[in-house]
């Protein structure tokens, strides 16, 4: 097993945890992660344009004139789309541009995203953050204490209100609770921070 320094909040080096090889140490499939990130991008894109159809159109409940008789074309509605400010046809509607992947390639990028990070010692592994209140200046002066980088992706066991406060108003920085640790996240920020806790909690769900 691999280890990796354990520090506190003040940027002291207190101890080391050993890493699980079947996480943090496998052969990094670019493959899977680019296929992932696609997916994720993809997952978050939002289909805009969209047009009414006959259905949609305000109007058009009564028939405009009786079926025979008048000596004029047969119309059931104002709103047909061949009367001006009538409906569209088959005109764009809000696109779900969203895909799914397999589980098995999922797991394997985000391994290989996790083991990048080893890889390029861009993996920080601090005892805890805890702040008795919501303090962006102690939470600056704890990046600044670990060598964190101006873009930072901070994992806790769970939803650390404090924490999160702390961090929400400094740029480049972005938290997340272990369970909804993403590929996208991890590759995008320059270094990882895990808590003790949040790195126990990786190692059981991903395992």
């Amino acid at each position: 097993m691999s280890k990796v320094s354990l520090f506190n909040m003040q940027g002291e080096e207190i101890g080391e945890v050993e890493l699980d090889e079947k996480i943090f140490g496998v052969k990094v499939s670019d493959a899977a992660m680019h296929r992932v990130v696609k997916m994720h991008l993809a997952n978050r894109r939002l289909g805009t344009a969209a047009v009414k159809n006959r259905a949609a159109v305000r109007g058009g409940g009564r028939k405009p004139w009786r079926q025979k008789g008048t000596g004029r074309a047969r119309h059931g509605s104002i709103r047909s789309p061949i009367w001006v400010g009538g409906g569209t046809v088959f005109g764009p509607i809000p696109r779900d541009f969203g895909y799914r992947i397999p589980k098995k390639v999922r797991r394997l990028a985000l391994k290989s995203a996790l083991s990048s990070k080893v890889r390029d010692g861009e993996l920080i592994v601090v005892e805890a953050l805890t702040f008795s209140e919501p303090k962006t200046r102690d939470m600056v002066q704890a990046l600044k204490n670990l060598k964190a980088g101006e873009k930072v992706l901070l994992v806790t066991a769970g939803v650390e209100p404090n924490v999160v406060k702390s961090a929400r108003n400094i740029p480049g920085v972005k938290t997340l609770p272990a369970n909804q640790l993403n590929v996208y996240d991890i590759l995008y920020h320059q270094n990882l921070m895990l808590t003790q806790d949040a790195l126990t909690r990786v190692e059981e769900v991903f395992a």
